[in-house]
């Protein structure tokens, strides 16, 4: 009589559960690598926007100004401004924030934003609300409404290697990136789930750092302060 040798219940139940207990162990280990590629892709993305920006400063000898009007000479938002004139590209696409550089892969964009935006521009520097009569960032002097902002010139910018230009932005669909709470920022996790705990940023003189947001958003010291500001003073 043959009889065939199949597995029992016990047997089979001890295989599973070393199957869990190997998909337990590798779990952190793929999710840790998967996080660690997208932020080298997001760092990547914003020394290219660093490149782009000291191209665009080497031929303006300024800055992009928060949104400039249609009637200046590189119109739009600073986004725009920034594919015009440090990219090259005279008539950019009009969903050219949805790919390339300024898509991040750990942005949580809304169903409801029409346009992603992964990036925010350090427009107001250290106030928490953006004031467009006195910004210490980057937004621009206003000129009319027509020109809008005049922007900010090269030399005004006093250490650009200590300078915010533009960074991971964690507010859905905000262009500017701002010093706010952190308690507001963090809403659902958006601002510790980016990048483990940490936000990228492209410096004024193009490099590219990885701070943390305790240091961006809740230390209120000179060295923190001052990096938001163009005249490097904490505020």
């Amino acid at each position: 009589m043959n009889s065939k040798r199949a597995f029992t219940l016990v047997e089979l139940l001890v295989v599973i559960g070393i199957v869990a207990v190997l998909a337990a162990l590798l779990l952190p280990v793929v999710l840790s690598s998967k996080h660690k590629a997208q932020r080298v892709q997001c760092v990547g993305n914003l020394r290219q926007l660093g490149i782009g920006l000291q191209s665009f400063v080497a031929d303006n000898h300024s800055y992009p100004s928060g949104i400039s009007g249609t009637n200046s000479e590189i119109p739009g938002a600073w986004m725009e401004q920034l594919q015009r004139g440090g990219f090259d590209e005279a008539k950019p696409k009009t969903n050219f924030l949805t790919e390339g550089v300024w898509r991040c892969p750990t942005a949580k964009v809304a169903a409801t934003t029409s346009v992603p935006v992964c990036y925010g521009y350090n427009a107001f520097g250290s106030l928490r609300i953006g004031n467009p009569t006195n910004a210490l960032g980057l937004l621009g002097r206003y000129a009319s409404a027509q020109l809008l902002f005049q922007p900010i010139h090269e030399s005004e910018v006093v250490v650009p290697s200590d300078m915010i230009a533009i960074g991971d932005s964690v507010v859905v669909g905000a262009v500017f990136l701002m010093r706010r709470e952190l308690s507001y920022l963090d809403q659902d996790g958006r601002a510790t789930a980016r990048h483990q705990g940490k936000l990228n940023m492209v410096f004024c003189d193009g490099h590219v750092e990885s701070p943390s947001l305790a240091s961006l958003f809740v230390d209120t010291n000179s060295a923190a302060l001052a990096r938001w500001n163009r005249d490097h003073q904490p505020h």
